[in-house]
């Protein structure tokens, strides 16, 4: 078997985001600047949270690209300008294609804001092709049940987005891509081939594993790149592994990106915050 060359591997960083809620980030960071389509990718830590004190995002804006919210464990609920709300639970995904501009929250759900309990998910930016930036915002949101998913030789698989090992996501999407959760038992190997000119990563989130060709351990918290070319990627877990699998053909496109927007120029940013100031972007003050 010919495997993908690995070009690098990348321990995520720790920051925190939105209200002070911790994450881990593979990127962007000083060593990773996007995996070209994808801008971000962070992991909200995982953390039990007493009665009263789980947070979330307050009121803020976005343009021109998606954001993709995959929950592990616990709720989040969402509410946008666009008049979407509802909960996304432990194993569901919330698809938002922000496009020409939403304001949008994301909140734990109100029995852990009430109760407390453990909340563990992902949220991946997932850019948008110049001549769909300024498109009508739109929302797509998935059960757990919804997303398709195979367990065969030790290996599980639930496929979001894109098509992987015969399994075909739910999600729509504006350019090729793969998004897909994979689960490895101990002694079991993921093997799989994506197209030759397609980027892909794969970010470990629990256990630890070995990357067949060159044999190199990977650990929770570190994000593999692979080399655009052709050959199959295969993981060996030595712990129970878990992790998230991205591929995506380049969009190769200027990239302009501050703070929530992400657009080609900068004179498209100067005009996204004019939108957003002027109140064109709108509010879910209303949105209960």
């Amino acid at each position: 078997m010919t495997t993908r060359s690995v070009a690098q591997v990348i321990p995520a960083i720790h920051t925190y985001e939105g209200e002070g809620f911790g994450v881990f980030r593979p990127f962007p960071q000083s060593r990773l600047e996007m995996l070209d389509p994808f801008l971000l990718l962070d992991e909200m830590e995982p953390k039990d949270h007493a009665p009263a004190q789980a947070i979330g995002t307050s009121d803020h804006p976005h343009r021109g690209f998606e954001t993709v919210t995959y929950m592990i464990e616990g709720e989040f609920d969402h509410a946008d300008s666009q008049g979407n709300h509802g909960t996304i639970r432990a194993g569901g995904v919330q698809w938002m294609t922000a496009g020409a501009g939403i304001v949008h929250r994301e909140q734990p759900g109100a029995s852990i804001k009430r109760d407390g309990g453990r909340t563990h998910g992902f949220q991946l930016w997932v850019n948008l092709p110049a001549h769909d930036k300024m498109i009508a915002p739109a929302y797509q949101g998935f059960d757990p049940a919804d997303i398709p998913a195979h367990n065969a030789d030790g290996v599980t698989l639930r496929v979001v987005a894109g098509e992987l090992s015969g399994l075909r996501g739910v999600a729509g999407t504006h350019s090729p891509i793969v998004y897909a959760h994979v689960t490895i038992e101990p002694g079991a190997t993921f093997t799989t081939e994506l197209p030759a000119d397609s980027n892909v990563g794969i970010y470990v989130f629990g256990g630890r594993g070995t990357l067949a060709g060159s044999e190199q351990a990977v650990d929770t918290h570190d994000f593999v790149i692979y080399q655009r070319e052709p050959g199959a990627i295969a993981i060996t877990a030595t712990d129970r592994l878990d992790a998230l699998l991205l591929a995506g053909r380049p969009l190769n496109e200027p990239v302009a990106r501050y703070g929530p927007f992400v657009m080609n120029t900068r004179q498209q940013l100067i005009e996204a915050f004019d939108d957003f100031e002027s109140g064109r972007m709108g509010g879910i003050s209303a949105v209960k």
